[in-house]
């Protein structure tokens, strides 16, 4: 029987059975990392954060040879020093929990920018793999890699691999097991700083010996202080006593240009394994992408096809999705809320009040709109996986300036048309952290899917023909919204601070179904985890709240909270029923309608009717305008405070949207009174 045991750094939680091996897979972004990942792994995988981070954490099992493998995914990095999160997470697990193999996946693509983590991986004490992912696109660039010269220069096992067609995953096994069993000896050869410095590398160890902390190597600290890596510079000035810290920094400030020396040196080794290893093509030859990118790339053609881009994705969301999320609900959720009420004949009011009208109303709506968030994630995983998605980022950086972001911050936002939870996760991907909390912010101004879901039931009961006009109106508003805030929101929190647009532009390559599959697998799985739980204990909340204290919806505390916000939903032309409406959908934005249909004891076109015959055009206007702005649903608000880590942030984003939707519908009411609708 195997047991458990924990690694040396309880922040990164990571445990292992007794006997197993501990494999970490590394690589700069855009290197077919998680394809690899997913070919060892398959469904055997869990994904994660890191503990005290919003960065996700794959980890994953496969045997092979009667090995049991843990596989660990470590965040995309271009280096090993501490300029991100994700930098930083890599090398201490690699330092603290001395992975038994470190595999190192670069692009056969374009190595010369991929061996640059390779540098620093190979003067780790972890034994070293490279996979050599990307064979088939190098061919198509015209570019010949010869794998065993490259093996021969580095000293460390190469494996060629195109992992989108999983060719190489069952040598990268075979060399990962004799690795692992020491059957190869490698004999690695490390970049060394530039011999005009190495003396003052010698000065520091001299000085440091004896103070450095367990696992870190003592030259590695050496380089890291040259560098000027702020992280380790903090370790060792809590190590070293007072009067050694000052010799260092005296020995630091006086070769300030280390760093370039060690820069240097390691770019003189990679071209040098270039050298000997790459056969460019002939001159004057342009290979597929960069032929794709003078289309795709394009100040005014590249916003062309992006916009024919996304046109599909909404036409395929809206004529399949929107189908299918409508069969669910009538083929699956309500036939089982049918038979719970069944189920549930003899059992106490409350009981059955709880299960159908708290329990299956909002995690049924939950699961009725996963078909919609499946073919966002399909979509969006293919025009990542292929390459698309960095270019549609670039061509829209100037036009996401005009709120003070760039264009990394698109492709979140974008995620937004689907639900603004995706939305929300997805800023994680931004480096800069105020562009990554004004993201967050105005993300759920995004008008989703569940809130156009309210639009598209309201407005043509109240404006009939004219309903795409004012649902047009109300897209356009929503996003004029958070163009507006956006700028607003820079100016007065992050004081119209901006940060430098740096996106690496990845080769096309053809997509991989498996990983997409995958993908969209964990992403779903994700969602309904993460939405459906937070909205099911808010469903209860609510439900609760709409029949206590006397089972009567009339006399419940839902009803004397909308009578007492009723003066301030009289400025928007609410009444408390429409104000009680608003506030239940806080659960799940569609709860609006549900609500409704409970209030006046109707549903389908009876309600719209009723609704029609109740309210003036300017209150349903007001209504629509509101309920578009209105503040984010909890599964949102939930995220949001998961992925800001303050509730200081989260609080200003529901506080700001109130405000904002209050302000709005107020002012649409009054114009809309004044000219008489």
């Amino acid at each position: 029987m195997t047991a458990c045991h924990e690694v040396v750094n309880p922040d990164l939680m990571v445990s292992i059975k007794d006997g197993s091996y501990l494999v970490a897979l590394a690589g700069q972004p855009n290197m077919g990392k998680s394809t690899i990942f997913n070919n060892l792994t398959g469904l055997n995988q869990h994904v994660g954060n890191w503990p005290g981070k919003t960065i996700d954490r794959c980890s994953g099992q496969f045997h092979f040879a009667g090995k049991e493998i843990t596989l660990i995914d470590l965040p995309g990095t271009y280096s090993l020093t501490a300029n991100s999160p994700e930098e930083i997470i890599a090398r201490e697990f690699i330092l603290r929990e001395r992975p038994d193999v470190v595999v190192a996946v670069v692009s056969a693509a374009n190595l010369e920018r991929s061996l640059y983590l390779v540098s620093e991986l190979i003067t780790l004490k972890a034994p070293l793999i490279v996979a050599l992912n990307m064979m088939d696109v190098a061919e198509q660039e015209g570019l010949r890699v010869d794998t065993d010269a490259l093996e021969r220069t580095l000293g460390v096992p190469v494996v060629p691999m195109t992992a989108t067609r999983s060719t190489g995953t069952s040598v990268l096994q075979k060399v990962l097991d004799q690795t692992l069993l020491r059957e190869l000896k490698p004999n690695p050869v490390v970049p060394d700083i530039r011999s005009d410095h190495r003396q003052i590398v010698d000065e520091l160890l001299s000085e440091i010996s004896g103070f450095i902390p367990i696992p870190y190597p003592s030259e590695w600290i050496a380089f890291k202080l040259l560098e000027g890596d702020h992280e380790i510079t903090r370790l060792m000035q809590a190590q070293l006593p007072t009067e050694r810290w000052e010799t260092v920094q005296t020995i630091l400030k006086a070769h300030e240009d280390a760093f370039l020396a060690i820069v240097s040196a390691r770019y003189e080794w990679i071209e040098q394994l270039i050298r000997v290893s790459v056969i460019h093509p002939r001159l004057g030859q342009i290979g597929i992408t960069d032929r794709l990118d003078r289309w795709a790339a394009h100040p005014f053609w590249g916003l062309a096809i992006l916009a024919s881009i996304l046109g599909l994705v909404f036409e395929l969301t809206f004529s399949i999705g929107v189908p299918v999320q409508s069969w669910l609900a009538h083929q699956l959720i309500a036939p089982l809320t049918s038979s719970l009420s069944s189920i549930l004949g003899g059992a106490p009011v409350w009981l059955d009040s709880q299960v159908i009208n708290g329990v299956m109303g909002g995690v049924g709506a939950v699961v009725s709109f996963l078909p919609i968030m499946v073919i966002f994630f399909a979509a969006f995983g293919l025009l990542e996986d292929m390459g698309y998605m960095a270019r549609a980022a670039y061509v829209m950086d100037n036009l996401m300036h005009m709120m003070g972001l760039h264009g990394k911050s698109f492709l979140p936002l974008f995620l937004g048309f689907g639900c603004n939870v995706p939305a929300v996760m997805g800023a994680r991907t931004i480096d800069s952290r105020p562009a990554r909390l004004l993201t967050i912010l105005v993300a759920p101004l995004i008008p989703c899917t569940a809130r156009m879901a309210v639009v598209a039931f309201l407005a043509p009961a109240f404006f009939g023909s004219q309903a795409i006009l004012v649902t047009w109106g109300l897209v356009i508003l929503s996003v004029g919204m958070l163009v507006a805030s956006g700028a607003l929101l820079n100016q007065v929190l992050f004081k119209g601070q901006r940060s430098a647009f740096i996106m690496e532009m990845p080769l096309y390559h053809i997509p991989n179904g498996r990983t997409i599959g995958l993908l969209v697998w964990q992403r779903s799985l994700s969602f309904l985890k993460k939405a459906g739980t937070t909205i099911l204990a808010i469903s209860i909340g609510v439900w609760a709240l709409s029949v206590l204290p006397g089972g009567s919806l009339q006399t419940s505390y839902l009803a004397q909270l909308g009578h007492f916000l009723e003066p301030v939903g009289r400025w928007m032309g609410l009444d408390w029923r429409l104000t009680v409406a608003l506030l239940t959908s806080f659960m799940a934005k569609e709860n609006a309608v549900a609500t409704l249909g409970v209030l006046f004891g109707a549903g389908g076109s009876s309600l719209a009717q009723q609704l029609a015959a109740t309210y003036s055009m300017a209150s349903a206007l007001s209504f629509l305008t509101v309920s578009i702005l209105f503040i984010p649903c909890a599964a949102t608000v939930a995220v949001v405070r998961q992925e800001t880590g303050s509730w200081r942030w989260t609080l200003l984003n529901i506080s700001f949207m109130l405000a904002l939707s209050v302000g709005a519908a107020s002012m649409v009411y009054a114009v809309a009174s004044r000219i008489g609708m």
